[in-house]
């Protein structure tokens, strides 16, 4: 059987003329001097419009997740073990901070952000949280190894469905590198599976939808077919 095409909701990514990407990156400018020195969540937002203006296809959205999501998130964490949570793409933190707001230790988490600006964002914002600044494509497997014991649980914040099928198999590969067996959570704006996970050799269940969150998302998780 064929895998369907995925349908998400949204705000499409294209291609910002030169005049109009200078408007955009204008006014973030300003609300970055706006919210200066104010809370926290604003500065998270601010940062992640930057993000996003230098690459739309790097972010998927272009605010946070919603600590809806996050909730819906948390709740798929396995308590039972000491095992530890692996995010990947974890932008400002707004999953991060879901979880530990959960119960679970900042010191049972691990995050990797390929953007260094995010990533020390990251490091300033959760210091008890271990930080990688590297590339989900292409994990540091000796440095995971040292710095955490068993990961339990995987969570993508990539927008993989915008990625080509070899990029997709690529992470599905590092996932099993590092939590053998166990695949990972996604979350993302489509309605159905966001990946061709028959063709990837996956099975596929979409555990919890919100609308709560810009855009309304699903969270699936998808691990190796037995």
């Amino acid at each position: 059987m064929r895998d369907p095409g995925p349908i998400c909701s949204g705000v499409s990514v294209y291609r910002l003329s030169d005049q109009r990407h200078s408007i955009l990156e204008s006014a973030v400018s300003q609300v970055h001097v706006t919210v200066s020195g104010k809370d926290k969540q604003s500065r998270d937002i601010t940062l992640f419009l930057r993000r996003w203006l230098a690459n739309p296809l790097q972010m998927g959205s272009i605010i946070p997740s919603s600590p809806r999501l996050g909730e819906l998130i948390a709740r798929q964490i396995d308590r039972q073990s000491n095992s530890f949570v692996l995010e990947l793409g974890a932008g400002t933190g707004a999953i991060t901070r879901s979880l530990i707001n959960s119960g679970i230790s900042p010191g049972r988490i691990a995050v990797v952000e390929i953007v260094p600006e995010m990533a020390d964002h990251l490091q300033t914002k959760f210091p008890q949280t271990t930080v990688l600044q590297a590339d989900a494509f292409n994990l540091p497997i000796e440095l995971l190894k040292d710095t955490t014991t068993e990961i339990g649980t995987v969570i993508c914040g990539i927008p993989l469905v915008l990625l080509s099928e070899s990029r997709q198999r690529q992470f599905i590969q590092q996932v099993e590198l590092v939590a053998p067996g166990r695949g990972f959570l996604l979350y993302t704006y489509c309605i159905t599976s966001p990946l061709p996970y028959r063709t990837l050799g996956l099975e596929a269940r979409r555990l919890a939808w919100t609308p709560l969150n810009f855009p309304p998302a699903s969270i699936w998780h998808y691990c190796p077919k037995k």
